[in-house]
Order: structure tokens, then sequence, then C-alpha cells
């Protein structure tokens, strides 16, 4: 257990017993599984959180593992480097936002660390983001186009869903159909929206309807001189407002925040896997080690 958290316990009335913590008027029941494999279904995930769902509920689930049970995966060791890729790792996002526009903008200190300490291998990763998505998703520093390297193993990275909208439907409706609960389904990415007036737009290839999405190296540079709204609902089963939609996903990743496992970047998945060294890679055995929470459920206290 987390040392940050203090949970509570209840039961449900066919005694399964729950853990949960507060965020204000909001109950987040953690969904713990291990490590949902590559196209693994997402059964024991659901099998989780079924006997737990009431009606209204919210099921919040990070885009990673839905990505990784769908298979969509990209082993970058199969890419090779071009001039343009080696610039974009070598030159552009380690020095030029590292040394430059990075400190100019004010990103997280913690990101500019990072660039600065951009490995060799970053040129292969490069590549892939050329081919798969173009130079606009390419010249942003990191993170681009949702590309998650922090839970998949070996040289593997994991892309963002496909069509998280008509995954989020589908499992929202399945979810209703075996249990005859009415609940929202939310697919989330921890990469920001941001608000620019009454605009919310991000730089990820999707979102839910009301954030303008695709906008690449323009929206992350745009964002960071407008305000951060948190992460991005990438997909919905229940159509909410752009403002409810975002609060529910960033009650969902304050809690992932909050966990001992969190592993927001590479750097802080190895530490959180002990293979801390830059040697070393992540394997699913090392993964398999750690409880994952892959999924919470929000839920409005009825006082």
């Amino acid at each position: 257990m987390n040392k940050k958290n203090t949970y509570k316990y209840c039961e449900t009335k066919e005694g399964i017993t729950y853990k949960y913590i507060f965020n204000n008027d909001y109950k987040i029941i953690p969904i713990e599984t291990s490590y949902i494999k590559p196209n693994e279904s997402l059964d024991k995930l659901f099998n989780k959180c079924m006997p737990l769902l009431e009606d209204e509920d919210y099921l919040v689930i990070a885009e990673t593992p839905i990505s990784v049970s769908q298979g969509r995966l990209v082993d970058e060791a199969e890419y090779t480097p071009g001039l343009s890729s080696k610039f974009l790792a070598g030159i552009w996002s380690k020095y030029i936002w590292g040394y430059f526009l990075g400190p100019i903008l004010k990103i997280k200190k913690r990101t500019i660390k990072n660039l600065r300490r951009l490995p060799p291998e970053t040129a292969a990763h490069k590549q892939v983001v050329l081919e798969l998505y173009g130079w606009k998703h390419a010249l942003k520093p990191a993170s681009e186009a949702g590309i998650d390297l922090s839970n998949s193993p070996g040289t593997f990275v994991s892309l963002l869903p496909k069509n998280p909208q008509k995954v989020a439907e589908e499992i929202a409706n399945m979810l209703k159909n075996k249990t005859n609960k009415d609940v929202n389904v939310m697919i989330i990415d921890t990469d920001a929206t941001y608000r620019r007036g009454n605009k919310y737009f991000t730089g990820l290839p999707t979102a839910i309807e009301g954030i303008e999405s695709n906008k690449g190296v323009w929206g992350y540079t745009l964002g960071q001189i407008s305000e951060n709204m948190g992460s991005t609902p990438l997909g919905s089963s229940k159509k909410l407002s752009v403002e409810y939609s975002l609060k529910i996903a960033n009650i969902a990743e304050d809690y992932q925040k909050s966990l001992e496992t969190a592993m927001e970047t590479i750097h802080s998945a190895k530490k959180v896997l002990s293979t801390d060294s830059a040697e070393d890679s992540i394997s699913i055995e090392t993964l398999n080690k750690i409880t994952h929470t892959p999924a919470v459920i929000i839920r409005k206290d009825k006082k």
C-alpha cells in the first residue's frame, strides 16, 4: 500500500471488501491487477471492477493497458535512424528544446533535465514518430503523439489506442450487459489538454469531442503559454461537457500520480522497477513483479 494514501474499507452488498480514498466529494476505488500483456484481453481488469460497479460510476482506464491489449506495440529496434531523426534527437530535442526553447517557455524542470540527457537510441524513437505520425509530432520534444515508453517491455513502445471513443462505448455496453449497471467509461492519457480563452486543444492525435486534437508541436508550444487543464480524455462512452470530463480525468490522474508505482516517464519506470541503469531494459517479467492500477472507479459521494 502506498504510504501517501490512507485507505478506508467497505463491503458491497455481496460481501466483497474493497478499499477506497476520497478526493473531495468523490470516492476513488482502485482496480489493481498484474501486468496486462501484449494482445491479452482486459478480462482481469473487468473481472475486478464488475462486482464493485454501481449506476452512474465512472470507470476511468489509462490508455496504455488498452493499447497493449490491442497489440499496439512497435519495436524501435527495427527502425534505422536517418539524418532527420538523428537531428531531431541529438540537436533539436536535446539542445534547442533542452537549453533554449524549454527554459524560455518554462516547461517542467524534470522535462528539461530529461531532454538534456537524451541517449543516442532516442534517434530510433524519433524515426518511429516520423514514419508513423510525421514532422508535426516528431518536432515535439517529448511524449510525441502520446507514444508511451514507460510501460512496455524491451525496446517496444505503445502507441495510443485505436479508436478510443469506440472502445469506451464498447466497454460500457459490455459492462451494462453483464452487470446491468449504467456506468460511464472514460479512456485518458497523461498528456495535457490546454485552454486558451474558450478553446480547448491538445497535441495528441485524438481526444473527445470539444477538444481540438492532432496539434502536435504547435499545440504543445502554444500550450506552454496557455492554461494547462491536466490529463486528456481520449474517449468517453457518455457525452459530457469538456470541463466535467477533464475534472473526472484529473481525479483519476491525481490518484495514479500518488502511487509509489507511478511510471510517468521511462526514467521513473526504471526506478520503480529497479532497472535504473542505461543498459537495463524493462521485461514483461519485471513488469509483472509490481501491482498495476490500470483503472479506477470514481463515484460521486452520496451524502
